[in-house]
């Protein structure tokens, strides 16, 4: 017979391998983590703090010293009207790329699910995107060349006279959307389609059987569903417009008289050409502050939405 004190000694023994056994699982499971942990902190955290350290000094490769200025670097940032100016280009290019993306993916994905070869249209809308930025930015910078273009080549047709596109500051973010939008339109394509695809085709069955037609169907039964993956592509949609450097670079180099430079092509401009890594990095943190502000009104608005 075992008494109490017996019984409590065999628990604390049979107790004792478990949590050996969880600490040792947890010592294997850091073994998979620290390499990841140690690459996040080094290209990572370490840049953005040291960043943000450079921000509040006079760093410079053209004889300034790095010492502390306080907010100088901010100050002056505020009071830039290249930087205003750039940011403006950035907001802008945002706005009209944004918009376009979620719509024309949308509507591509309700009318592709609705024809036959799906694996055609998939391939066909999506191939862009798997090109570099380089190979579209040739190829668009071709397109729209005043003289030679196929772009004025076809306007041609109907009478309408040459314009040079990417030297007009009229045309040239315009022409710089529309490019971006036949590049980067088939991923938020294939997030739609993939989510129409997940909707229960019994749903529609009903919706047929009581006389909703093809329209109703979209608009009343899929639509609706699809909100969630339209937050998903609304958020990625304006973070990466924010980001956009690649295309503009190339096509524009901001051009012309600084109509497409966006704030990051002027942060490289700064601390690149300029070589005031100091004040370069006081305007990335000001962009950066840009960037999580809009996330988090984002964010707000998923959460009234979803409430």
């Amino acid at each position: 017979m075992t008494t109490p004190a017996e019984g409590g000694a065999v628990r604390e023994a049979a107790a004792e391998p478990q949590s050996l056994r969880a600490g040792k699982k947890d010592w294997r499971g850091w073994l998979f983590v620290g390499p990841f942990v140690v690459l996040f902190a080094l290209f990572l955290v370490w840049p953005m703090i040291h960043g943000l350290y450079l921000s509040f000094t006079g760093e410079s490769l053209t004889g300034a010293n790095g010492q502390l200025i306080g907010f100088d670097n901010y100050a002056e940032a505020f009071s830039d009207p290249v930087m205003w100016h750039s940011l403006w280009n950035t907001v802008w290019f945002t706005v009209l790329s944004t918009i376009p993306l979620v719509v024309v993916a949308l509507g591509l994905a309700l009318l592709v699910h609705q024809v036959p070869g799906q694996w055609f249209w998939r391939l066909s809308f999506f191939m862009p995107y798997l090109l570099a930025s380089t190979v579209v930015a040739q190829f668009w910078i071709w397109m729209y060349n005043p003289q030679l273009g196929l772009v004025n080549d076809f306007l041609g047709n109907f009478g309408v006279e040459p314009i040079a596109w990417l030297q007009d500051e009229s045309w040239a973010m315009i022409s710089v959307v529309v490019t971006t939008l036949w590049w980067t339109i088939g991923f938020n394509f294939l997030l739609y389609l993939a989510a129409i695809q997940n909707i229960p085709e019994q749903q529609f069955e009903a919706a047929a059987l009581d006389g909703a037609s093809r329209i109703k169907q979209a608009f009343r039964i899929t639509i609706p569903q699809l909100w969630p993956t339209t937050v998903l592509v609304l958020i990625l949609q304006v973070l990466a417009s924010l980001k956009v450097f690649d295309q503009i670079y190339m096509m524009t180099n901001g051009g012309p008289a600084g109509a497409t430079r966006p704030i990051v092509q002027y942060v490289f401009e700064v601390g690149f050409t300029g070589y005031r890594f100091g004040y370069a990095s006081a305007i990335s943190y000001i962009f950066f502050a840009l960037i999580v502000l809009v996330s988090l009104v984002q964010f707000r608005i998923t959460n009234r939405r979803n409430g």
